[in-house]
């Protein structure tokens, strides 16, 4: 057996690239894209894709360049996900939530080729390129491409060339760059905008060919899904589903912005089946006026994941119509590496029980080959009791390739054939797994991962602040927000010269809005072990019982234009959009 042969007829690379081309043979005349008033076929996002995809080849941009993009939920941003492979080339999809700064450093470390930028985000990513400059490395700037809206373009211009003008000059048929090896890097996707060290995860065309699969598989997608845009397409390649409904034939409801108002039109006016988001998403479907809000006239699955939803928000989001899905992932294993897989005999618990029953992460992928919860130290199992506590830790096809140009942090994670996800928790007798802590100092906030030694690192350069210390405490609608505890120097003490607002301050000028603590505790000294080290523990405690106030909420969020709108992930308001 070993001398039967290998070739083109039975082996064929694995590439979710694939699943355009035959979207475009089977489902060609069915929608693919629908965004306002603009609908695209599957044949022509196809064309469109294979236009781009021959642009970016004719602006020198070759294999494994990365081509990254600053963009909401849109079709453009859709399109590059084939359209970037298609001619070589490496996806970077930033997150929209990030100052310039943090753009900045990411460019940087990637090493863009072209940088493709929507009308919304112009500012930020002119002021990051301002920074490139004044950095040393204009002689490597990444061509700007700008991105107009596609349904009503505003005439906003980033330099000499705009999307829909390539995608017009380039060839129909331009025949895409084969993969030759199913290993090469497909996307870079980094963990969060730290402007210290960046983590870019690179991603195997292989893994998220697998990893799609497994997620169609096991929530159970069938053909044709009308799927609803509400997580960002920057999160894990939209948990790769930006793959994944072609492979389905399905729809893709584009969105600009997650407001009650927009997602409950879509679902109303599109028939959406499934989406996917944060539990933070749940908060804003299930706080949204009577104005706002439509009935659902069918179930729409939702998958979730991103932070741990308390069980009651579950209750609450499933009486409306939702039908939830728990997953847990992390950027390292492709997105979702567990699902709560349902069981027939948990529909007899009660509600309660039900919805703490679904609120645990559940049990791996089919793409993994095993997860366990492991004591870190020697690598042992801990037993299956669900109260033994260990680090879990996950192997298999859809994990990452590794870290761009960090062997050391590659090496890191990866430990005697796993990977350890830095989250604590216990593995119960039936094999599902529940989250009960990190080891990481990570706080999750809607969805979003902040370094709390980045927040601490602002903190300290503050002329006034001695120590300081950044830990989560709970928020009524992100889940979990930083909490800075602050020591003043000793000449500061009394003075009463600063504020918990003028801290915020200094912070919003550091950093990203959803990176600000939002309670700032002062304290004579901060609680230290024998060694001089933070005691965070303490801090976490005292954290739990604080508690931050709501900011009011800006009324009809729906319905401003939207081109003067920019919703952040973390506050809804409307704000005026930036021009040059």
């Amino acid at each position: 057996m070993d001398q039967l042969p290998k070739c083109s007829a039975n082996y064929v690379p694995l590439s979710p690239v694939t699943f355009l081309e035959r979207a475009a043979a089977v489902y060609g005349d069915l929608t693919s894209v629908v965004y306002e008033n603009t609908r695209f076929t599957w044949k022509q996002t196809y064309e469109r894709c294979r236009r781009l995809a021959s642009a970016l080849r004719s602006l020198n941009v070759s294999k494994n360049d990365v081509v990254s993009v600053l963009a909401p939920n849109i079709p453009a941003m859709y399109e590059m996900h084939f359209a970037v492979p298609m001619a070589g080339a490496v996806i970077n999809t930033l997150n929209t939530r990030l100052d310039a700064a943090n753009v900045a450093t990411i460019l940087k470390h990637a090493e863009t080729k072209v940088f493709f930028v929507d009308y919304q985000y112009v500012r930020v990513a002119t002021d990051a390129l301002k920074i490139l400059v004044a950095d040393g490395v204009d002689a490597s700037l990444p061509l700007a491409v700008m991105i107009d809206d596609v349904d009503a373009p505003t005439g906003i211009r980033l330099g000499e060339l705009e999307y829909e003008q390539l995608i017009a000059r380039g060839d129909p048929a331009h025949t895409p760059c084969p993969v030759d090896d199913e290993w090469d890097p497909i996307a870079l996707n980094y963990t969060s905008g730290t402007t210290s060290a960046p983590k870019g995860v690179v991603y195997s065309h292989r893994g998220a060919y697998l990893s799609t699969l497994s997620l169609l598989l096991q929530w159970g997608v069938g053909s044709h899904p009308v799927y609803l845009w509400s997580l960002p397409m920057f999160h894990c390649n939209g948990w790769t589903f930006t793959w994944g409904v072609a492979a389905r034939g399905g729809s893709n409801v584009c969105i600009r912005a997650t407001t009650a108002r927009e997602m409950y039109s879509a679902i109303a006016a599109r028939g959406v089946t499934h989406m996917c988001c944060a539990p933070v998403v749940f908060n804003i479907l299930l706080d949204a006026s009577p104005a706002d809000r439509r009935p659902l006239t069918k179930p729409v699955n939702v998958l979730t994941g991103g932070a741990p939803p308390p069980a009651p928000l579950l209750e609450k989001i499933e009486r409306l119509g939702f039908r939830v899905t728990h997953a847990y992932g992390l950027t390292e294993a492709t997105g979702p590496a567990l699902v709560c897989e349902w069981r027939e005999e948990w529909d007899r618990l009660p509600t309660h029980e039900r919805a703490k029953m679904k609120a645990r992460q559940g049990v791996s992928v089919l793409t993994l080959a095993d997860v366990d919860v492991k004591v870190v130290e020697d690598m042992r199992s801990v037993p299956r009791d669900g109260v033994s506590l260990g680090e879990i830790a996950i192997r298999g096809s859809s994990i990452m390739k590794g870290y761009y140009k960090s062997p050391a942090a590659t090496a890191a994670a990866f430990k005697d054939g796993w990977l350890l996800t830095g989250d604590v928790g216990v593995i119960h007798s039936d094999g599902y797994v529940e989250i009960k802590d990190r080891s990481k100092d990570v706080i999750i906030s809607g969805g979003e991962n902040i370094s709390s030694v980045e927040v601490e690192a602002a903190l300290y350069a503050h002329p006034m602040v001695a120590e300081a210390a950044v830990v989560a405490m709970p928020h009524p609608r992100w889940g979990e927000t930083p909490c800075a505890f602050v020591a003043l120097k000793e000449e500061e003490h009394g003075r009463g010269k600063i504020k918990e607002e003028d801290i915020m301050a200094y912070c919003r000028s550091k950093m990203a809005g959803f990176m600000v603590p939002k309670k700032v505790v002062f304290m004579e000294e901060l609680p230290k072990t024998s060694t001089g080290k933070i005691q965070k523990f303490q801090l976490r405690e005292m954290a739990r019982g604080l508690k931050v106030a709501e900011r009011k909420k800006t009324a009809n969020v729906g319905s401003t234009s939207k081109r003067n709108r920019h919703v952040d992930g973390h506050v809804e308001q409307v704000m005026a959009k930036s021009r040059l």
